[in-house]
């Protein structure tokens, strides 16, 4: 099992706590039918595979909030694609999670350095398993990121229903307080109408988004209703273009709170 990034870093008044999504999330990029899946889709030329190397994957983590699911896809680059060559960025409209992600990732992939040389003081930056990562920076989703260069786009996004979605930008003159600290944290979870608010402009946004050969990692909860949302991205394009797919579940048989990962994906 690849270790979990430690997080105790963190400010959690102001960034969003790793829970039950964020694992789940962890669980299912590290399966071996995700792994499987990863390799072939992005093969390298040390690998077994007959395909010709292809050149190194951009992994986007749209909300890193801590960064523990970026700095897992970091740190062990090279078990989860079967290649180091990996590019990981991360963009979040709370500067507080920016921070906290670069220096989660840093954590990691220097843990991951030592011990991958026996704890010794001589410690590679890039770690032997681990991928080259690019930074975090502040951003509305994907806005930030050339069009069409996305390999990996991951999103764990606000799918908790709310009435009104929280602003995104502190309010002139504001301190940071005990409503600010609010405000941000609300932006990690509150997805208004259904919980879909924001996942759907990200899910609109896909296709100028993700590369010819990229995949999307979506987290949705039982009362985003994600049948109805695989149903949607599977008629996005041309017929058949699309695909959407069930590849992780949090095990809960009932309540809204039941979660489950969706690959995005062309044919």
């Amino acid at each position: 099992m690849l270790p979990t990034p430690s997080t105790s870093h963190v400010p959690y008044a102001r960034v969003y706590e790793p829970a039950e999504d964020s694992f789940l999330l962890l669980d299912t990029l590290s399966a071996p039918s995700e792994t499987a899946f990863l390799a072939a889709r992005f093969p390298s030329s040390s690998s077994s595979s007959s395909s010709p190397s292809s050149p190194p994957p951009l992994v986007l983590e749209v909300g890193p909030g801590s960064g523990v699911v970026l700095a897992f896809l970091t740190a062990h680059a090279a078990a989860l694609f079967s290649r180091r060559d990996v590019l990981t960025l991360g963009v979040d409209v709370n500067r507080f999670a920016c921070a906290a992600t670069g220096e989660t990732v840093r954590r990691a992939v220097r843990d991951d350095s030592a011990s991958s040389s026996g704890g010794g003081d001589n410690v590679s930056v890039s770690g032997s398993g681990a991928g080259y990562f690019l930074g975090a920076a502040q951003g509305d989703l994907a806005g930030a990121v050339r069009p069409g260069t996305v390999d990996v786009l991951v999103f764990n996004p606000p799918y908790v229903p709310t009435a009104e979605l929280p602003s995104m930008r502190q309010e002139e003159g504001g301190t940071v307080g005990y409503e600010e600290d609010s405000r941000l944290l609300a932006l990690s979870y509150a997805g208004g109408r259904d919980g879909m608010e924001v996942t759907e402009r990200l899910i609109e946004a896909l296709p100028g988004v993700l590369s010819g050969r990229g995949v999307a990692y979506l987290l949705l909860c039982a009362q985003n209703k994600p049948e109805e949302v695989k149903a949607r991205i599977r008629k996005m394009g041309r017929e058949g273009e699309w695909r959407a797919e069930t590849v992780g579940t949090s095990g809960k048989q009932a309540g809204w709170e039941k979660l489950q990962i969706v690959r995005i994906w062309r044919d």
